[in-house]
C-alpha cells in the first residue's frame, strides 16, 4: 500500500510540473543562458536590500529584447504564474522579493541609453541604465538627471520609476515622478503600454503618477525618458553642528519658514555621524548631537547670497559650529558621509533596517526623541539620517539577523516608528516603497475601504493579480489578523489612526 503523499511532497510535484512547463514553453522565445532554475543560480535572487526576508523564485529570466520580455509576461499570464520585475536589487522594502511558485524577471540587460536631446533637455534610456549612467551622459552637454538616491551608483532607473524615489537633492528638484515625461513598458498580458508624452502633456487620463512608485504591480517598466537640467554654475554646502536634536529639527523648519528652497537639506544624529566619520572621514562635528548640511546651488551671487541667508537662520536657531565648504573638494567631502551612511552603519551592525517614514518638518525633533524611547523600549541602538527637508525619515535600526529574538525586536521597533510618524500627521514611506515589510503598517494608515480602492486600480491593470502580488497593498484579512495580534500584544498606541 502506497504511503500518503505529504503537503509538502505534493508542493514539490507542482513546482516541478510548473517549472517544466514554462521551460518548455519559454525555450522557443529565449536562449538558453538567459533561464535560470538550478538552486545555485537563482540563489542570488531570493531578496533585494532587505535581506531579512528571502525567496528563491521557480525561475529567474534575463530578456535581452522587448520582444523576449513580452513572450516571457505573456507565457505566465496564461500558465497563471506571477511574475515580479527586477533591476538592480538596491531595494530597501522587500519590492523585489521573489515568489516562490513565480518566475523573477530581471530587466539587468536593458542597460543602454538610447538617446540623449541636449535642446529637448531629455534623455530615452532603457529600464536597466543605472541612475548617475544618465547624468555621466548627459554631462558633456552640460546637463545631469537631479533624483539621486544614496545608491545612484548602482540602482536602476526602471527601480527608481516603481519606487518613485527621491534622493539628497529632491527638496529643491523633486523625485522621480518631477523629472520623468515618459515610461513604456508591457502589462502582465504582454500588452505594450505607454504613460505620459514626449511633451509636458498627453492626452487622455494622467496616468503617469499612478504607473511611477506603482512598486511593480501595474506594469513592467522597460524605457524611460528623463528629464535633464542644467549643471549648476556652482554650489556649496553648510555643516552646522547643534547640541540638541530639538534646535537642529527647529532649524530645519525655520530655514524653509524663512522662504529658502535648498538644493539639499539633510540631517544626521550623533549616532550616525560617528559611524560615517569612522567610514569616510568628512571632518564631521562628533560632539554634535545633530548636524545639518545645508546645500545651495546657482550662480556665484545666488549662492553668495542664500548661503549667507541660511547661515544666519542656523546661527539663530543656536547652531553651536558652522562651516561653508570653500571648493568643490570639499562639498563633496562633506556630502561623503552622507552618501556613505548605510554601508558606514553595515560596519557598526552584522545587519540593519532602514525604515523610511514621513513627518511634517516641525516635528523632526519630536519623531527623534520618540525614537530614543524605542531604542530602550526594544534594547536595540538606532542611527538617524534622513531628508530633513521634506521630512523623510531614515531610521536604521541595528540588529542581528541572526538572532530571531532581535529581529523579532526589530520588526516592532520599525512597526511602532511608522505608526508613530502616520500618528504625527506623516506617511509609513517616503521613498523606499511599501514591498513587503510595510504591508502591516498599510493596515495602520489606510481603513479597509481605501486599500479597496487601491486593489481597484491594481485589478483595472491586472484582473489576475499576477504581477509583483502580495505586495504593497494588505488584504482585509491581514489587517484584521495584524489588529488582532496589536490587541493581544497591548501595542495600540493610537486608536484614533484608521485602521482595521
Amino acid at each position: 500500500m502506497n504511503a500518503p503523499v505529504s503537503a509538502a511532497q505534493q508542493q514539490s510535484l507542482q513546482k516541478t510540473e510548473l517549472l517544466s512547463q514554462l521551460i518548455q514553453r519559454l525555450e522557443p522565445h529565449l536562449p538558453k543562458h538567459a533561464m535560470l532554475w538550478h538552486n545555485e543560480d537563482t540563489t542570488p535572487y531570493e531578496c533585494d536590500g532587505l535581506t531579512a526576508y528571502r525567496q528563491r523564485p521557480l525561475m529567474v529570466v534575463l530578456p535581452e529584447t522587448y520582444a523576449q520580455v513580452q513572450a516571457v509576461l505573456k507565457t505566465c499570464h496564461a500558465l497563471n504564474v506571477p511574475v515580479v520585475a527586477r533591476g538592480a536589487g538596491t531595494g530597501l522594502s522587500g519590492g523585489a522579493m521573489p515568489h516562490a511558485l513565480g518566475v523573477t524577471l530581471s530587466l539587468a540587460k536593458f542597460n543602454k541609453i538610447l538617446k540623449i536631446d541636449p535642446v529637448s533637455r531629455t534623455a530615452v534610456v532603457q529600464g536597466g541604465v543605472r541612475n548617475l549612467a544618465i547624468s555621466e551622459a548627459a554631462a558633456p552637454h552640460g546637463l545631469y538627471y537631479a533624483p539621486d538616491p544614496s545608491s545612484q551608483i548602482a540602482c536602476t532607473i526602471g527601480g527608481n520609476v516603481a519606487e518613485n524615489s527621491g534622493g539628497v537633492h529632491c527638496l529643491k528638484y523633486g523625485l522621480t515622478v518631477h523629472n520623468v515625461l515618459k515610461v513604456s513598458g508591457f502589462t502582465m498580458e504582454g500588452e505594450a503600454v505607454t504613460f505620459g508624452s514626449d511633451a509636458l502633456d498627453a492626452p487622455g487620463y494622467d496616468l503617469l503618477a499612478v504607473v511611477i512608485g506603482s512598486e511593480g504591480m501595474l506594469a513592467v517598466t522597460t524605457e524611460v525618458t528623463v528629464k535633464l537640467i542644467p549643471k549648476p554654475q556652482l554650489a556649496r554646502c553648510i555643516m552646522a553642528s547643534f547640541d540638541d536634536l530639538r534646535k537642529a529639527g527647529d532649524a530645519v523648519a525655520a530655514v524653509i519658514a524663512a522662504g529658502i528652497i535648498p538644493a539639499g537639506l539633510e540631517m544626521m544624529d550623533k549616532p550616525m555621524t560617528a559611524a560615517v566619520e569612522d567610514y569616510v572621514h568628512a571632518g564631521y562635528d562628533l560632539s554634535a548631537a545633530a548636524i545639518l548640511l545645508c546645500e545651495s546651488d546657482g550662480t556665484a551671487e545666488e549662492v553668495e547670497e542664500e548661503i549667507g541667508r541660511m547661515s544666519e537662520v542656523l546661527q539663530r536657531c543656536g547652531a553651536t559650529a558652522i562651516a561653508v565648504s570653500q571648493s568643490e573638494a570639499e562639498r563633496l567631502k562633506f556630502w561623503s558621509g552622507r552618501k556613505n551612511a548605510f554601508p558606514a552603519s553595515g560596519r557598526i551592525s552584522p545587519d540593519y533596517m532602514c525604515m523610511d517614514s514621513t513627518i511634517p518638518r516641525k516635528r523632526v525633533a519630536d519623531i527623534l526623541i520618540a525614537i530614543a524611547q524605542m531604542e530602550k523600549k526594544y534594547n536595540l541602538r538606532c542611527a538617524n539620517v534622513f531628508h530633513a527637508g521634506d521630512g523623510n525619515l531614515h531610521p536604521l535600526i541595528l540588529f542581528d539577523a541572526n538572532d530571531a529574538d532581535q529581529l523579532h525586536r526589530c520588526e516592532l521597533f520599525g512597526a511602532e516608528i511608522l505608526e508613530t510618524s502616520v500618528a504625527m500627521g506623516g506617511t509609513v514611506t517616503g521613498e523606499h516603497g511599501v514591498g513587503v515589510e510595510k504591508l502591516n503598517s498599510m493596515c495602520v494608515q489606510f481603513s479597509a475601504a481605501e486599500n479597496e480602492q487601491m486593489f481597484g486600480v491594481k485589478r483595472a491593470f491586472d484582473p489576475k493579480g499576477l504581477l509583483n502580488p502580495g505586495k504593497v497593498i494588505p488584504t482585509l484579512q491581514r489587517c484584521a489578523e495584524y489588529g488582532r495580534m496589536l490587541v493581544r500584544g497591548g501595542q495600540i498606541k493610537h486608536p484614533d489612526l484608521p485602521r482595521f
